[in-house]
């Protein structure tokens, strides 16, 4: 529609346009269904088919040579009442805390490698990718070398500065964070490319006038750079949180079955894991994963309640 004053052919002109639309909307909307249509389908068969299925299974009981039989609410008083459940959503929750401090260290480093002049970009940000895509399996293994406390490379760097060795993987009181450390390191890259996008979406002319003004490189990043990103920020924050809540796969490498510190750093998923796989209770550990599904959907609501306090869009 013209933004200048209507007259009577720009009216018909808008009035045959919208007719023309009308007429192409069916047509269009049928176009749009069949795009998303493999899409959809996916989802409904990969998703909520087992969603389905999973909240079925939660209210039986498998046999030892197969077949399920209806049990009711038992599986979920079980769930509730089992105090390794609320250990291992404890220990969760902290495994979401230590990763959710992967955003800012991802941020202040897409900041600085966003400055003007800086050379080997590229380099720095393919170092940082690596350890995202290298499989966890690999990452576990080595991380239990280095955190080794016998022969541990991290024991001797700090045996030179007087320190006792430690078993840090193995001691209750350190071996989460010391998880929780592997998954920042793990994982910091991939936020930073998101960050980096983010901020070269950002136009220089904010920060070329704010330097003008005599903005310092600190009060740039805290007035243009941190407002402007916060969309980005949001949508990391979210995919931070629930994939914190379903770590699975480093835990299950880097703690041994005979670890002394394995019941103080079980996550919810490596509980179902122990339910379904080991102990053949399928139903308890259902009821398991569908409270965590629960659970995810909950924290994941309230940030999108909370994000508009704090996410500017442009």
């Amino acid at each position: 529609m013209s933004v200048f004053p209507a007259t009577a052919a720009s009216r018909a002109a808008d009035r045959g346009a919208a007719a023309a639309g009308g007429r192409a909307g069916p047509r269009g909307q049928r176009a749009a269904y069949l795009f998303i249509a493999p899409l959809g389908l996916g989802f409904a068969v990969f998703y909520f088919w087992p969603l389905l299925q999973t909240f079925y299974f939660s209210f039986t009981e498998f046999g030892a040579f197969g077949g399920h039989t209806f049990i009711g609410t038992d599986n979920y008083i079980r769930v509730v009442k089992d105090v390794t459940v609320w250990q291992a959503l404890g220990n969760t929750l902290v495994y979401s805390l230590i990763g959710l401090t992967a955003l800012p260290i991802a941020l202040v480093v897409a900041a600085l490698l966003n400055r003007r002049g800086l050379r080997g970009v590229a380099l720095y940000r393919a170092l940082y990718f690596v350890p995202f895509v290298t499989l966890p399996v690999a990452v576990g293994l080595v991380w239990n070398w280095l955190y080794n406390g016998d022969f541990g490379l991290l024991n001797d760097i700090l045996s030179r500065f007087g320190a006792d060795r430690h078993y840090w993987v193995s001691d209750p009181s350190t071996a989460v964070y010391a998880i929780g450390t592997v998954m920042v390191w793990s994982t910091t890259g991939y936020y930073l490319i998101i960050f980096m996008a983010g901020i070269k979406e950002i136009p220089r002319d904010y920060y070329e006038a704010a330097e003008l003004d005599g903005a310092g490189a600190l009060r740039r990043f805290f007035t243009i750079t941190l407002p402007l990103l916060s969309p980005t920020l949001f949508f990391a924050s979210v995919i931070c949180m629930i994939n914190s809540l379903q770590t699975f796969d480093l835990i299950y490498i880097m703690m041994a079955e005979k670890n002394p510190a394995i019941g103080d750093t079980q996550s919810v998923v490596g509980l179902f894991y122990k339910w379904a796989f080991i102990e053949n209770a399928q139903g308890a550990a259902a009821a398991l994963a569908f409270l965590l599904m629960l659970l995810i959907a909950a924290l994941t609501y309230l940030q999108f309640r909370l994000q508009r306090r704090w996410v500017h869009y442009e």
